[in-house]
């Protein structure tokens, strides 16, 4: 696993998110070697640990910290240093869920309308009743399991329609990410509870693809990567048909998703250029309906909207998260954007979290009690 994410490009097709040729904007830096010995109680008690014991503890392979937009820490260990690049995991999610909430904020994109109607492919799947709301906010109904621990379930049926290698001898499923996503049946009622379920987002790239008339890699690259200053291109892995994968595609290196977390922060400026709607950020920062959000322990007063998951906590923090430790932690009150990509063993965040969500909060009440 430490190998392979950030490998992604030797083993499966992908399709690149470009920077374009414009020189990179550079990062303003301000080291402060003290932040390793910042120490914090771990999730449920237990005996305390530095940030630096944590590091490895969580199987980080790369990490920064930006404060008042001024780089204070970077460390890079397992398969990462500087010039390499990392796999996003369910961070992508984020990014398709924030191209969609530019397009809401700029009147491209109603999220309103039935799926149905802008993209009648799925009219006749559980999506098609959908609102785009919902399945921003992942509170569709659809009849999916995701619990990759069951070989029966249906994300396996998805990954083999999903797969760039050619189908085996009598396969007679879906091809590709979107005609998949047609069989989806329903199950329950729309808006009734938030449901974690990559095919949403995969949905959503769709959408956003038709609505703009560009594939989510070209309009993550026009509309973000090559005006935030990126100094390495992304990439993302497809289908067999050339189809981005929306859910959890992306690869890219740590000072870039650094880049986007600080866009974050300053209401969608950076480098002096305003790149979308300030409500952009707004909206997701508020987060979604905390009464349809449950079954996440580690973050007992979250919600999850746009595709970002929200902390409702006193600093107002909200994230990007992926499976085995993948995050951009936003944090509004203490100025702070953090960025890890590691490869814990596990993919479950839940297992992650105790060591990782109290190490964030003493990191950001160190870098404001400065």
């Amino acid at each position: 696993l430490r190998w392979t994410v950030c490998h992604i490009r030797e083993l499966m097709p992908t399709k690149q998110v470009s920077r374009g040729i414009a020189a990179p904007a550079p990062l303003e830096y301000a080291l402060d070697d003290a932040i390793d010995a910042v120490s914090f109680t771990p999730l449920g008690g237990g005996k305390s640990m530095t940030w630096k014991q944590s590091l490895s503890a969580n199987y980080t392979d790369g990490v920064l910290i930006l404060h008042q937009g001024r780089v204070v820490y970077e460390r890079y260990s397992g398969c990462l240093d500087e010039a390499g690049k990392h796999a996003a995991m369910s961070m992508t999610k984020s990014i398709t869920g924030l191209l969609a909430e530019i397009l809401v904020a700029e009147g491209q994109l109603d999220d309103s309308a039935r799926v149905a109607s802008i993209i009648p492919e799925l009219k006749d799947s559980a999506f098609g009743s959908a609102s785009v709301r919902q399945v921003m906010d992942m509170t569709t109904a659809l009849d999916y399991s995701e619990d990759y621990a069951d070989p029966e379930a249906d994300i396996w049926r998805y990954s083999a329609a999903a797969s760039p290698l050619p189908k085996p001898e009598g396969y007679s499923g879906p091809d590709g990410y979107f005609e998949y996503l047609q069989t989806v049946q329903p199950e329950g009622t729309h808006g009734d509870a938030f449901h974690y379920k990559t095919i949403n987002t995969d949905a959503l790239g769709w959408i956003i693809s038709r609505v703009s008339g560009k594939a989510v890699t070209e309009l993550l690259s026009e509309r973000i990567w090559r005006r935030m200053g990126a100094e390495q291109d992304g990439y993302m892995t497809v289908d067999g048909k050339g189809t981005p994968f929306a859910g959890g595609g992306l690869s890219a290196g740590l000072r870039d998703l650094g880049r986007l977390g600080q866009l974050m922060l300053n209401g969608g400026t950076i480098n002096g250029e305003r790149l979308f709607p300030e409500e952009v950020v707004t909206t997701i920062a508020a987060g979604g309906d905390q009464s349809k959000f449950a079954g996440f322990p580690t973050i007992p007063n979250g919600s999850y909207t746009s595709q970002w998951w929200v902390f409702h906590n006193d600093h107002g923090a909200y994230a990007a998260r992926g499976v085995h430790g993948q995050t951009i932690y936003v944090d509004p009150t203490a100025e702070m954007v953090l960025v890890r990509l590691a490869s814990y063993p596990r993919a479950q965040n839940g297992f992650i979290d105790p060591t990782s969500l109290p190490a964030y909060q003493a990191v950001a009440e160190y870098l404001m009690g400065k």
